[in-house]
């Protein structure tokens, strides 16, 4: 039986991926804040010059993608693509295709034969991130992929790539495998290295750091001068931080765009609820609270980017990262009229 093996005419999107997902030069910092994260930093360089697959846990937003693309980066496979599947992100009725691809006329639809992410990760790196909602169908021949790097397109014959496979997930794998939920052998072909990062409330001296980083990183995206005052910085670092790295970002982010400056002391404030002055006795419920502020914070969050973009829709989906349906809907959901539009 003729095995087909991946050539690189066959992977118009290799150059594209590699630039996009390469670490840069000023992301390395990200990985040296605190003793556990130069510890990964360790493991990464130890590591680097191998195959082994690679699985990394860690709750959401700790960075697991940050510490997968300095693994490529720092690899032998670096010039080669770094495909990242968002196995949570995909139906489960198409991850198939996805990850193997498939050949015209596989099924309905099948008008052209369309390589996975397996064949565009050849002589590189693919990264399956949430890989723990993978269905239990298909892990089975995630499996034998990772036996022998060969599979099958769907309604196709056997391919053979030669990739490393690393994955992620912020799940309890082994409560996943009790309850019959994750195959137990896919797991160990997974683990053969296994890294776990530690959630930002066990690094917080991290966020001096990485608050700086994402106010550079922003000031120079939005053209702004924004400044963390030692009174914000102090509620950034008596926060427990839920949503990790990511939540920080975020947050960083709205300071940056929104036109007050104490933008970020009156968010962290909200959020523990220790604001500096007493507070009249609350009467709604915890969660109502919480709608309202969000809904309020969103609204001043979007009018300042609006006003700053002189209400072109299309730059302002861009910058809040949202498609251009989704802000038509906020716009309206949260009563916002353009100037021309107020002043008739």
């Amino acid at each position: 039986m003729k095995t087909d093996r991946v050539e690189p005419a066959e992977r118009p999107l290799v150059q594209q991926d590699v630039q996009r997902h390469r670490l840069t030069d000023a992301e390395y910092p990200l990985l040296d804040g605190s003793p556990p994260m130069r510890a990964i930093r360790t493991a990464i360089r130890n590591i680097a010059d191998t195959d082994a697959t690679v699985l990394i846990r860690g709750e959401s937003g700790v960075g697991k993608d940050l510490v997968a693309r300095a693994m490529h980066a720092a690899s032998g496979r670096c010039a080669g693509p770094f495909m990242k599947v968002n196995c949570a992100a995909i139906p489960s009725e198409l991850l198939e295709s996805e990850l193997f691809g498939h050949e015209k006329g596989a099924f309905t639809g099948a008008h052209r034969r369309k390589p996975g992410q397996f064949e565009f990760a050849n002589k590189g790196t693919i990264y399956l991130d949430e890989i723990a909602e993978v269905p239990l169908t298909l892990q089975a021949k995630l499996l034998q992929v990772l036996q022998d790097f060969t599979f099958w397109r769907v309604g196709g014959g056997p391919v053979h790539v030669d990739a490393r496979v690393i994955a992620a997930t912020n799940r309890d794998l082994e409560d996943a495998m009790s309850r019959g939920e994750f195959r137990e052998d896919l797991y160990y072909r997974l683990s053969v290295l296994e890294i776990r990062v530690p959630p930002l409330r066990e690094r917080l001296e991290e966020i001096p750091g990485l608050a700086t980083w994402f106010l550079d990183k922003f000031n120079a995206q939005y053209g702004r001068q924004k400044e963390l005052s030692p009174e914000t910085m102090a509620r950034l670092m008596d926060y427990s931080w839920p949503g990790n790295v990511r939540e920080l970002e975020n947050l960083i982010r709205r300071l940056v765009i929104l036109t007050e400056v104490d933008a970020t002391e009156a968010l962290v404030r909200g959020r523990n609820g220790d604001g500096p002055t007493q507070r009249p006795m609350v009467t709604k419920s915890l969660r109502e609270i919480t709608r309202v502020a969000a809904r309020a914070a969103e609204r001043k969050a979007l009018a300042g980017v609006l006003e700053h973009v002189h209400w072109n829709r299309a730059e302002a989906s861009r910058i809040l990262m949202v498609s251009y349906k989704t802000l038509i809907h906020k716009i309206g959901e949260c009563g916002l009229t353009p100037p021309s539009r107020r002043r008739s």
